[in-house]
């Protein structure tokens, strides 16, 4: 349908004859798998990449496909109707087009015209491939339109002049059922994105479907049309199944339709999340007013619009298309009434019943997951699975899970110190901020209980021992995988090593001096290293004091409490930098060959518009840039970066983490060289791992192998 007026209009044409296809006629086709069970894969947004369909299949042995979302119905001609927004956005996502002249493709200095002299048809789509026969489909597809396809493609499948064999595009009128495993499943389908000021609004489409410059909507006329096809081929012993582009957890009016078709099952695209989703109403709803809630927004929103084009409409639409405009109004009026409200007959209503029985699933990308369905003897069951989010950047940062104090007992989220030097209980800090060396929590070792000789400290990522399994997830790998894993940590702890000797040299250079606080939470305060050490007001918590260590072991009093480990040291007190902390945005990069910062850069691909800074260390002179640091601007691009994990840079793959302050890896990674004993329980086991995890070592200071412990001297939670 034509509107007379309609916003920022999309066509370029004459208004067609609307509705050109014979009137109340049902497309509709019964497809028999002959098989006691069957598995049906559910992707979203394939982005052209048509020849991965078959692939797809194969792995998770399905014998059909439903697919929602961007399909890439587009051929050579559709670049020319293709606005220049919406191809930067297709040059951005098609995953034909490789990284490096993409990020060439979308730099700032590059036109619109630039993108548009250099896209072709095959970087965009593989649809042509599949119209002339050199793709071929094993097994069949079922589809709807996405939000960014060509109008004029959809159009040539609905009026017969393209057909493809084992591709069936869902459609208003258009509808099929797949009889396998013991249930008859019937997909209805919905394409395009739910616009509400553009619902009555036609642009290039010639009938009910609606699109233009490269991107699809849906319309009031196309939902209405689809409520007459399901309420024509409405069979009670049928399972529903509906397809749609928008979710309907999202957008009222996709529900309300669900509602009127009786729909058993959904299956959405739209929300482009990393992981999909499964649920129903009632498992996200606190009450059923917030289910109607969001139905009587969703009606509001399209009652706007329907109040200013109202009169327009009813001007120009004809008898078949006042009937499909009615069931379309329908579907907004379509609101559940509360539960135990009288009816008029004087019946209280009952509960609705996709309240808690209809299930939907939102997919993610086909390129992060899918959803399968094993339908047998008539249970239709669910496999979802998705890639998910990278979350190896935490491994520095993630606190210890052993319990300590009630606030790392009860959050495993970065907390920060209430006050300076009093030890007080920390609060947690917001879970969506990057946590930095500042916000951790203290080891369990320096919290108000004091460790026993026999307690084990806490195992950290990184240190060269095993990975501490949390929340009691199992982590089960192969063999290999685990010598291969164990190689890693054991590199990556000498280079740490290295780093860290590099850096205390550095800071010698530069006058630094001892911290006043061993607590990492706590700011650091100078010490004077000839003067005795402060005795500041005492919290009655076992947070230790550092005492000078720039003199002989045999200068040090027992009642001086805790001192840096007897490390290979040159007899000097490890220094602490003056230097700020490390930007909290950092990657760090470990690459098996050398690149320089413009390569660095470029690895990043989109997100190196956020990088504000590459440095390499200066300590290791035959590294030949095979280190960096990479600094950006915000968390949101420094976790895109961290997504690069697995990419190719000169014929090697990297490792990417996140850059973590010196003190933070001393305190996460163990002990740095020896310390007094080896082994077994007592002074020299696990309680001496503990404290020199975080730079000290408990007991008398300077005491050497062998020698025996004092008799007395306080301890130190009692000071000196």
């Amino acid at each position: 349908m034509q509107s007379l007026s309609r916003p920022a209009s999309t066509s370029t044409r004459p208004a067609p004859s609307p509705n050109p296809r014979p009137q109340y006629q049902v497309n509709t086709q019964t497809k028999v798998f002959d098989t006691a069970a069957g598995r049906l894969l559910c992707i979203a947004d394939i982005r052209g990449r048509l020849s991965a369909l078959n692939d797809l299949a194969r792995e998770a042995n399905a014998s059909a496909i439903i697919h929602t979302g961007d399909f890439g119905f587009f051929e050579a001609s559709s670049l020319d109707r293709i606005n220049d927004r919406t191809l930067r956005h297709l040059t951005m996502y098609s995953p034909l087009i490789p990284t490096a002249q993409r990020n060439h493709l979308l730099a700032p200095e590059n036109p619109p015209s630039a993108i548009r002299s250099t896209v072709t048809i095959s970087l965009l789509s593989e649809f042509p491939l599949l119209l002339s026969g050199q793709i071929k489909l094993q097994v069949p597809v079922y589809t709807v339109w996405g939000a960014c396809e060509d109008v004029i493609v959809l159009e040539k499948f609905r009026a017969g002049q393209y057909d493809i064999e084992n591709l069936h595009v869902l459609d208003e009128a258009t509808t099929r059922c797949l009889d396998i495993g013991g249930v008859k499943l019937r997909l209805l389908g919905l394409g395009g994105a739910l616009v509400p000021h553009k619902m009555f609004d036609n642009g290039d489409g010639n009938a009910t479907i609606a699109g233009g410059q490269g991107t699809m909507w849906t319309t009031a006329l196309q939902i209405g049309e689809l409520v007459d096809t399901a309420q024509r081929v409405f069979d009670p012993s049928e399972t529903r199944l509906l397809v749609t582009h928008a979710s309907p957890g999202r957008e009222g009016i996709i529900n309300q339709l669900g509602l009127v078709l009786k729909a058993d099952l959904t299956v959405s695209a739209g929300l482009h999340f990393r992981y999909a989703s499964s649920y129903n109403e009632f498992s996200v709803q606190s009450d059923f007013e917030g289910l109607r809630h969001k139905l009587v927004v969703g009606k509001e929103a399209f009652d706007k619009v329907w109040d200013s084009v109202k009169t327009q409409v009813d001007a120009v639409i004809d008898e078949h298309q006042r009937v499909l405009l009615d069931k379309a109004l329908s579907v907004v009026e379509r609101i559940p009434p509360p539960p135990n409200q009288p009816a008029p007959a004087g019946q209280p209503f009952g509960e609705e019943p996709a309240w808690k029985n209809c299930w939907n699933w939102n997919l993610c990308d086909a390129a992060y997951g899918s959803l399968v369905l094993d339908i047998k003897d008539g249970r239709v069951s669910a496999e979802l699975k998705s890639q998910g989010f990278n979350y190896a950047y935490r491994r520095t940062v993630t606190p210890s899970t052993v319990d300590a104090t009630p606030s790392s007992a009860t959050s495993s989220l970065p907390v920060q110190a209430t006050g300076t030097g009093t030890g007080g209980a920390a609060t947690p800090k917001n879970a969506g901020a990057t946590p930095t060396a500042a916000e951790k929590p203290l080891p369990p070792h320096l919290t108000g209980s004091k460790s026993k000789p026999t307690t084990p400290p806490p195992v950290s990522a990184g240190s060269g021992r095993e990975t501490p399994k949390l929340n009691g997830a199992q982590q089960t790998q192969t063999a290999a995988e685990k010598a291969e894993r164990d190689r890693a940590k054991r590199e990556r702890k000498k280079e740490r090593k290295q780093l860290e000797r590099a850096e205390r040299e550095a800071a010698v250079k530069e006058g630094g001096t001892g911290s006043g606080s061993a607590s990492p939470a706590q700011p650091r305060a100078e010490v004077d290293l000839s003067s005795p050490p402060p005795q500041g007001p005492k919290s009655g918590k076992a947070t230790p004091e550092v005492t000078t260590s720039g003199v002989g072991a045999s200068d040090v009093k027992p009642g001086d409490g805790l001192i840096s480990p007897a490390t290979e040291s040159t007899g000097n007190r490890t220094p602490t930098s003056r230097r700020p902390a490390r930007n909290p945005w950092t990657i760090f990069m470990r690459m098996p060959n050398s690149a320089n910062e413009t390569e660095v850069r470029d690895f990043f691909g989109d997100t190196k518009d956020g990088i504000i800074r590459v440095s390499y260390p200066q300590n290791f002179a035959g590294r030949n840039q095979k280190m960096c640091y990479v600094e950006f601007g915000d968390e949101e691009t420094m976790k895109a970066g961290l997504s690069k994990q697995g990419e190719k840079l000169n014929d090697g793959f990297p490792e990417l983490k996140q850059a973590t302050d010196k003190e933070s890896r001393a305190a996460e990674n163990g002990p740095r060289g020896g310390f007094a004993g080896r082994g077994g329980r007592g002074r020299g086991g696990f309680a001496a791992r503990g404290f020199a995890s975080a730079g000290l070592t408990r007991g008398v200071p300077g005491r050497a192998n062998g020698d025996a412990p004092p008799s007395d001297g306080p301890k130190p939670s009692e000071g000196s």
